[in-house]
């Protein structure tokens, strides 16, 4: 048993907090919030592709009259340790509110 405890060390135990918590983020909120995130997710979704990306933030910010310089716009895609697709925007959301930082 010592063996099998070692070996799920061994694999990182990374991608099952991944798994988890990409499985588990509809939960966090309701259908009524779900709803809204992904209406603000198709907003920022500039290029339509699924995944958010610095153009689509340039873009979003534009539309705003704001201006986001490219190393803020790093530090925001960066927070979510990998492409953000809305799984992971939810997700992202529900360990702010939730005062989990990444």
């Amino acid at each position: 048993m010592a063996a099998r405890k070692t070996k799920k060390k061994e694999n990182g135990g990374t991608k099952q907090r991944s798994q988890r918590a990409t499985s588990n983020v509809f939960s966090m909120f309701d259908q009524s919030q779900i709803a809204e995130f992904k209406e603000a997710f198709t907003l920022i979704d500039a290029n339509r592709d699924g995944f958010i990306c610095g153009e689509d933030l340039q873009d979003i910010y534009s539309s705003l009259g704001r201006d986001l310089k490219e190393t803020q716009s790093v530090e925001m895609l960066a927070e979510g340790a990998g492409p953000i697709n809305f799984q992971v925007f939810l997700g992202m959301f529900g360990d702010k509110i939730s005062g989990k930082l990444w």
